[in-house]
């Protein structure tokens, strides 16, 4: 679609068409605040302003600052209707529940004001209905009148959790999201909440600079309301602050990351010495284990973007990706692909926004996506099967991975290789791209040791030389079966695990390396060449 040019006003104020603030991050520098942009298109007198927040009430205050007590401010909501937010409180009741009306009394309002309609997108979304097309015909009656009153100087802002741009708005509407509270404004928060609790007790002892700035790291992503309940509870917990309760705004991030239905959170358990091998990787990830932390920004340390983890079936992708986790002390979200894609016209769009926004809430946090190749299948026929929905997802998570400057550490793992779009891994999207291989000898006596520790035998008990050569071609998940039916075959008999049940487990196995032979051999002739091995 070809993008139009942006057009002045007759003050000389520069008007962009709402698809050009699609991608602000990519259109404008990053220290262009998106309220710097709000005073901006409302200077400009631009007629409609799509705002996407879940603050409906620091939004107002906001505007309200914005716009100083000369220029009148109305707000609408389906339950009070019309009411002047300056000046004094004027109630319009013919407006409460009926957005027509409300509009119709805005478009007649004096010049220079501005209304914020909450919550018009029900109006906005199909199946269209005579109410719906009411709505949004006359909101491009009053574009077209704007545009041809050019001195009206009033601004409809359309203020709601979602994005809803309707096809027939898209070049007439323009849109913002409003911030989340910065670090500086969450700092505000936390020093507000504890001098609130001071003034009603006994000041609680200063908290550490390290415990402040681990609690401040802890709300990015919450809302002003959210940072100051998770303040306030982290206070009242035993009367002070330390670094245990950082775990409690932790805890109301993940109360977030639940109700969205869009991200699981995987709960720690794993650790880098459940995985056997992958030395490689194991040296690669403990090198940045501070790679989030303050001294490596300062360093000038970039942040990291991810890992691909491919390479042969159940021999760790997904052990890593809980491991990298835990090893770093960072939250684990898992994006389940699937979930994304819904049944209504761009909201499979809206849902991958939403998952990327959830995830920088959590931030410093792991996106885990597994077998991404299965989420993004069909991307390259998407126009003729799906009408683009698959490749237009999958761009937007590009752009993200590319472009993201948020602490979130992208793990993606891959079973099929060849079935990954070649833009995915092109340099620049992930910092590294490692292969992980059927383990060797070495490997596989280690993943038996973990896997015999894990069920209370002692290693020393068994000749594990044997078992790793009577294991050739076996994968980690494999051997790990092998060791659970070898149990299983024990109990059976009324005794202990011994060498010959291990063994007899394993000789009734065929492994996968036999079973799809060519296959194996063929994935992991490209793994040797093209990626970085996980082995050392």
């Amino acid at each position: 679609m070809t993008t139009p040019p942006p057009r002045r006003t007759p003050t000389g104020s520069l008007i962009m068409p709402a698809n050009v603030q699609q991608e602000p991050a990519r259109r404008r520098p990053n220290r262009h605040h998106q309220i710097d942009l709000l005073r901006t298109f409302i200077r400009a007198c631009y007629p409609i302003i799509s705002v996407v927040s879940w603050e409906e009430r620091r939004f107002l205050e906001g505007l309200q600052s914005l716009l100083g007590p000369a220029r009148p401010l109305y707000h609408w909501t389906f339950t009070r209707g019309l009411v002047a937010v300056t000046g004094d409180r004027r109630v319009e009741p013919t407006t409460v529940g009926d957005p027509i009306a409300a509009l119709k009394f805005a478009m007649r309002s004096e010049s220079g004001t501005v209304v914020v309609f909450s919550d018009l997108h029900p109006w906005l979304e199909g199946p269209s209905t005579p109410e719906q097309t009411a709505v949004i015909r006359l909101l491009r009656d009053w574009y077209l009148d704007a545009r041809r009153l050019l001195d009206t100087e009033r601004t409809f802002i359309l203020l709601a959790p979602v994005l809803c741009v309707p096809r027939e708005l898209e070049k007439e509407m323009v849109v913002v999201d409003y911030p989340l509270p910065d670090r500086t404004t969450l700092e505000s928060i936390l020093q507000d909440v504890i001098a609130r609790q001071a003034a009603r007790t006994t000041p609680a002892p200063p908290i550490l600079p390290e415990v402040r700035d681990r609690l401040v790291d802890a709300a990015r992503g919450l809302t002003w309301d959210e940072a100051q309940n998770a303040f306030m509870a982290a206070l009242l917990d035993n009367g002070q602050i330390d670094g245990r309760d950082v775990q409690l705004v932790v805890a109301e991030k993940q109360l977030i990351i639940r109700k969205s239905g869009l991200l699981d959170y995987i709960p720690p358990g794993t650790t880098l010495k459940d995985v056997g091998g992958l030395e490689n990787l194991k040296r690669w990830l403990e090198r940045r284990s501070r790679i989030f932390t303050r001294e490596a920004r300062e360093f000038g340390i970039p942040q990291p973007k991810g890992v691909l983890l491919t390479g042969v079936q159940g021999c760790g992708k997904s052990l890593s990706a809980r491991a990298i986790a835990e090893h770093w002390a960072l939250p684990l979200l898992r994006l389940d692909v699937g979930k994304v894609f819904g049944g209504l016209v761009g909201s499979s769009e809206e849902n991958i926004r939403k998952a990327i926004r959830l995830a920088e809430a959590m931030a410093p946090c792991v996106l885990w996506l597994d077998e991404i190749e299965k989420g993004f299948a069909g991307t390259g026929s998407s126009g003729q099967t799906d009408g683009g929905t698959t490749a237009r997802v999958f761009a937007t998570f590009l752009t993200w991975l590319q472009e993201k400057t948020s602490r979130v550490f992208v793990v993606a793992t891959a079973n099929r290789i060849e079935a990954l779009p070649p833009e995915l891994l092109r340099k620049g999207r992930f910092d590294e791209i490692f292969f992980i291989d059927l383990p060797g000898g070495i490997e596989r006596g280690a993943i038996f040791d973990i896997h015999l520790r894990a069920r209370k035998r002692a290693p020393e008990a068994f000749d594990l030389g044997v078992l790793v050569a009577a294991s050739q071609g076996f994968s980690g998940a494999e051997i790990e079966q092998a060791v659970i039916e070898s149990l299983v075959d024990a109990f059976d008999q009324g005794i202990d695990l011994a060498q010959d049940h291990l063994l007899a487990a394993l000789r009734r196995t065929v492994p996968l390396s036999v079973t799809m032979k060519e296959s194996i051999a063929e994935l992991r002739d490209w793994g040797r060449s093209r990626a970085v091995s996980a082995t050392g």
